[in-house]
C-alpha cells in the first residue's frame, strides 16, 4: 500500500504538468473559439471553417505536409540504413542531429542568404550560365527548407528501429533466395515500419502548422493552417476564429497520431544480442 502512495505522489508532479501545459491550454483554445470579434458567443467560426476558403487552406497545409514528409522519409530511410552500416554510426548520427540543436530561425535566415539573388546558390548559376534565379519565395525553397529542417527527426527514429533489427532474419532471408528487394518489402520495411511511424508522426504533424518558414521563405505563396492561425491572432484580432482552425489542428493532429499508432511487429534484436 505504501509503495502504491509513494509512487501516485511521485506521479503528481507529472499530472500537474500535464493539467497545466496540455489540459488547460487546449480548453482555453476550445472556450475561446466560440466567440466572435465582439465577445459574443456565437457557431460562426466552426461554420465557417467549412466555407471554400478554409477547406482550401486545409487541403493546401495537407499537401505541402504530404510532401515535406515524402521527400523527408526518402532521403531518410536510406541514409539511416547506410548509418547503421558504417563503423561510427552513433558520430554519424550525432552529425546530423547537431543541427537540429541550432535555433530554427537562425536556420531560416541562413537559407534567405543562400538562396537570395546574391547568395552562393545563384552565384554558382551564374558561372553555369543559367543566370540569376529567384529561388527564394517558391514552393520548391519552401519544401526544400523543410525538408532539411525535419530530417534529423526523421532519421533518428528509423536509424533505432534499423538498428536494432535482427540481422539473422536477414541472413535467412537471402538464405532461401530472396532478392534485395524482396527482403527489403518482406522483412525489413515490416520489422522497421514502427520507425517509420514514428518519423512520419515527428515530420508531418508540425508540417501542418508552419508558419514561420512560409512568411520568411515562402512569403505569401504558401499559406497553411499555422499561417492562418498567426494572422487571426496577429494581424485580424480574431481570437475566436484563430482558436476555431486550432482546434481542428489539433483534430487533425490527434487523428494522425491514431492512424500512425505504434504497433509492435516483433522486431526484436534476441539474436543479435544473443
Amino acid at each position: 500500500m505504501q509503495t502504491k502512495t509513494t509512487k501516485t505522489f511521485y506521479l503528481i508532479p507529472y499530472y500537474v504538468w500535464v493539467v497545466l501545459f496540455v489540459i488547460a491550454p487546449i480548453a482555453l483554445i476550445a472556450y475561446y473559439s466560440f466567440f466572435d470579434l465582439s465577445g459574443n458567443f456565437t457557431l460562426d467560426n466552426y461554420l465557417n471553417f467549412f466555407t471554400s476558403v478554409y477547406l482550401k487552406l486545409t487541403l493546401s497545409s495537407f499537401w505541402y505536409a504530404f510532401l515535406i514528409t515524402f521527400f523527408t522519409l526518402l532521403i531518410a530511410y536510406p541514409t539511416a540504413y547506410l548509418l547503421t552500416k558504417t563503423r561510427h554510426k552513433q558520430l554519424w548520427l550525432l552529425l546530423i542531429i547537431i543541427p537540429s540543436w541550432i535555433n530554427l530561425l537562425l536556420k531560416t535566415y541562413a537559407f534567405i542568404g543562400i538562396f537570395g539573388l546574391y547568395g552562393p546558390v545563384n552565384a554558382f548559376l551564374n558561372v553555369i550560365g543559367f543566370g540569376e534565379t529567384q529561388i527564394l519565395f517558391t514552393d520548391f525553397s519552401f519544401v526544400f527548407v523543410s525538408v532539411y529542417i525535419f530530417i534529423p527527426f526523421m532519421i533518428l527514429p528509423i536509424f533505432n528501429s534499423l538498428d536494432k533489427l535482427n540481422p539473422s532474419l536477414i541472413d535467412a532471408s537471402r538464405d532461401l533466395g530472396a532478392s534485395s528487394w524482396t527482403t527489403f518489402s518482406k522483412v525489413i520495411l515490416p520489422l522497421t515500419i514502427n520507425g517509420v511511424k514514428a518519423g512520419i508522426q515527428a515530420v508531418f504533424i508540425p508540417s501542418l502548422s508552419l508558419f514561420m518558414i512560409t512568411r520568411l521563405i515562402a512569403g505569401n505563396k504558401v499559406i497553411t493552417l499555422g499561417t492562418a492561425i498567426e494572422q487571426q491572432f496577429l494581424v485580424t484580432q480574431n481570437w475566436g476564429m484563430g482558436s476555431t482552425i486550432a482546434v481542428f489542428l489539433i483534430i487533425f493532429m490527434v487523428i494522425i497520431m491514431i492512424i500512425t499508432g505504434q504497433r509492435d511487429k516483433g522486431a526484436t534484436s534476441y539474436g543479435k544480442n544473443k
